[in-house]
């Protein structure tokens, strides 16, 4: 079923009247008066709809019933992923929103390869594929994708919440599934993984002194694009978000 979300979208009196972008996408797919599709109000509400009419500049549609949606995770991840180079941003926004995180940030480590500019371009870019993935995943909202800034600002955003999990591949660190298996009840996380280098010494330090859990996922070596994905998926399915 055909999925929008509700910007350019209002609904009035048990109609839901399209504009924009999501009128041109109903047209372009050549739905018809009848067919069924979900408009999301972003914040987690999905209403189900019946196309009455559309053409290139509006689309009305009639609303069906009105239904939490039931692809929304019960806890609010962060991934903070050390900015890596070339496309394997897009990589992580679109695997990681379809795992069910709730916010993406990259940030500037010691060992980035890519240098940390953001240009709104950029940026514009990066939610736009999280749109698309949310789409295409039955999310309830779109996950923000954004720059944390710097390491130290990417440790602040982790230490307020509930559970902060340091991804480390060296050195003295806990157990992942220990940790999470410890942590079930919770209602936000944040990860932390680094660039392609990995995180310097120093940065694993400086996150145990704050409080963050240095994890280990095993004693394969994951690529950067990888260990947010697998970290992520492993904290849904120790919270219960994934059967």
């Amino acid at each position: 079923m055909a999925r929008f979300f509700m910007a350019g979208t209002n609904i009035l009196g048990g109609m839901a009247i399209m504009r924009g972008r999501d009128a041109e996408h109903v047209h372009v797919l050549r739905m018809r008066p009848g067919e069924d599709m979900i408009i999301c109000d972003g914040q987690g509400t999905d209403y189900k709809c019946r196309l009455v009419r559309a053409d290139k500049e509006q689309v009305e549609a009639e609303v069906i019933e009105v239904v939490p949606c039931p692809a929304e995770p019960s806890v609010k991840v962060t991934v903070l992923c050390g900015l890596p180079k070339g496309d394997k941003t897009e990589y992580i926004i679109q695997k990681c929103v379809e795992a069910g995180a709730s916010e993406i940030l990259f940030f500037n480590a010691k060992r980035c390869v890519a240098k940390p500019d953001m240009p709104e371009k950029k940026l514009e870019r990066w939610q736009r594929i999280s749109e698309e993935a949310a789409k295409q995943s039955g999310r309830g909202i779109i996950p923000h994708v954004g720059w944390a800034g710097e390491y130290a600002d990417a440790l602040n955003v982790a230490v307020h919440t509930d559970l902060a999990l340091f991804m480390y591949e060296t050195g003295e660190r806990e157990k992942l599934d220990e940790v999470l298996n410890a942590h079930k009840d919770i209602q936000t996380a944040a990860i932390v993984t680094g660039p392609e280098g990995g995180f310097a010494e120093f940065e694993a330090d400086l996150a145990r002194m704050v409080g963050l859990h240095v994890c280990s996922m095993g004693e394969r070596i994951l690529r950067c694009e990888t260990a947010p994905v697998v970290a992520l998926t492993a904290t849904m399915y120790a919270t219960g978000n994934l059967s």
